[in-house]
């Protein structure tokens, strides 16, 4: 997992160190001499982990955590020579996920790393919440559709009638059955407002509303919803 990484240190030689090793492993690494720095960088930066020596110039780590935890939610791996507990709750206090007292060796702050990148992902990367079939994907959380990448408008009732095609796809389904599922109990609405939806939603779906790739119709039944690949 390649990711950002900002290093905090005004040890040179040591910050050097740690920027050798995380470039190993792919990372992209920007130096800050002094806690300063650190908050400037990371505002620009915006780093997926943040590698913070509390005791740093002008503005020491404790603070620098403090701060920044108010506004992002970066990863925050400090490091510090004070090793009583009282300095590790209030580390953690403050923000941090995780705390390494020097001396430490390079090979467990980059087990450590790995571990708060992994630990952290999920928090950057919101889930996946779309559904597809071939080039076409709707996101029921986000109300989203598109087709090979094209966005695709859609009334509530088409999308509707889309999200219970695309979440079974290759079932047939009835008019009735389609009615049923996307309005509910109403017999006053003709399962002809099916046949609308279909018609439209091939329209802006289908290369050849004609030859339907997607939304094809199953004679004397209904609809179904296949991949463009699918027979």
């Amino acid at each position: 997992m390649c990711a950002r990484v900002l290093v905090a240190e005004d040890d040179e030689k040591q910050a050097e160190v740690l920027r050798l090793y995380l470039e190993s492993e792919g990372h992209t690494v920007v130096l800050a001499p002094d806690g300063r720095a650190a908050l400037d960088e990371a505002r620009r930066e915006r780093p997926d982990l943040l590698v913070l020596d509390v005791m740093m110039p002008k503005v020491d780590g404790l603070d620098v955590c403090r701060i920044l935890r108010g506004e992002s939610d970066v990863a925050v791996l400090m490091l510090t020579a004070r090793a009583t507990e009282d300095d590790l709750l209030l580390g953690l206090d403050l923000g941090a996920d995780d705390y390494l007292t020097k001396p430490y060796s390079p090979r467990e702050l980059m087990a450590r790393v790995r571990t708060l990148l992994r630990r952290t992902a999920s928090r950057r990367e919101p889930p996946d919440t779309a559904l597809r079939a071939g080039g076409l994907r709707l996101d029921p959380v986000r109300h989203e559709v598109s087709v090979d990448g094209r966005a695709v408008e859609t009334t509530p009732g088409e999308f509707q009638l889309l999200e219970t095609l695309i979440r079974q796809p290759g079932r047939v389904f009835t008019r009735r059955q389609l009615l049923e599922l996307t309005r509910g109990d109403d017999r006053f609405v003709s399962t002809r407002i099916i046949d609308v939806h279909v018609l439209n939603l091939r329209k802006k779906l289908e290369p050849d509303p004609q030859k339907p790739t997607y939304l094809r119709t199953v004679f004397g039944v209904g609809y179904k919803l296949t991949a463009d690949d699918d027979a």
